[in-house]
């Protein structure tokens, strides 16, 4: 026998099946049209929910394509813990760029980048809500990696971040992104004997 509150639809389920639809439609439009063009008429009749919903989560597109690239930094690139800092920067770097690469990804957070230089509600947004979450993860696992002998106690390990990641930034928004395996293991080994060097902190 079904009861009642067996067989009424869940509200709370049907809102995560409309908001995962939200975000998969604004990733798809923004592929194939560009951030530029994406409207959120155009994200609503993709994910068959009305407009009035989509502004119960979301005040703008820049909000919504925000989400969903944050969504998929944290599943698409995890931070491992080997025991060993180099080769976890290594595989976590490597995460990172193939999500830059994908056209999926690249082109929502490329337009998110150029869209906050003139947003700054998104700007806050995106250091709040992306930035700052996964900075203060490498360097946690940089601080374990220091207590381990890995690194200098003196080390910079906010700059040390910077250093690692920001040459992916720079070549995203300049449309060369990094690729090459060897590249990644050159960028990881600069900066951990950078780290290493006497005096440089």
């Amino acid at each position: 026998m079904i009861t009642s509150s067996e067989s009424a639809p869940n509200p709370r389920r049907r809102s995560e099946r409309s908001r995962r639809a939200t975000l998969e439609a604004a990733l798809e439009v923004c592929a194939e049209s560009g951030y530029g063009k994406v409207t959120i008429e155009a994200i609503a009749a993709r994910a068959g929910v009305s407009k009035k919903t989509i502004y119960r989560w979301w005040p703008t597109k820049g909000a919504i394509l925000l989400d969903a690239v944050t969504e998929m930094v944290v599943s698409d690139s995890p931070f491992p813990d080997t025991g060993d800092l180099a080769a976890d920067l290594r595989t976590h770097i490597g995460s990172v760029v193939r999500l830059f690469n994908s056209p999926v990804f690249g082109s929502a957070y490329g337009g998110i980048l150029a869209a906050l230089l003139h947003d700054e509600r998104l700007a806050r947004a995106v250091n709040d809500e992306l930035v700052i979450p996964r900075v203060a993860l490498v360097v946690e696992r940089m601080r374990g990696a220091q207590g381990q002998g890995q690194l200098p106690p003196d080390a910079d390990l906010p700059l040390a971040v910077e250093m690692l990641y920001g040459p992916l930034y720079y070549r995203h928004a300049l449309g060369r992104p990094l690729q090459e395996p060897e590249r990644i293991d050159a960028l990881v080994a600069h900066v951990m004997r950078a780290l290493r060097a006497p005096g440089w902190s």
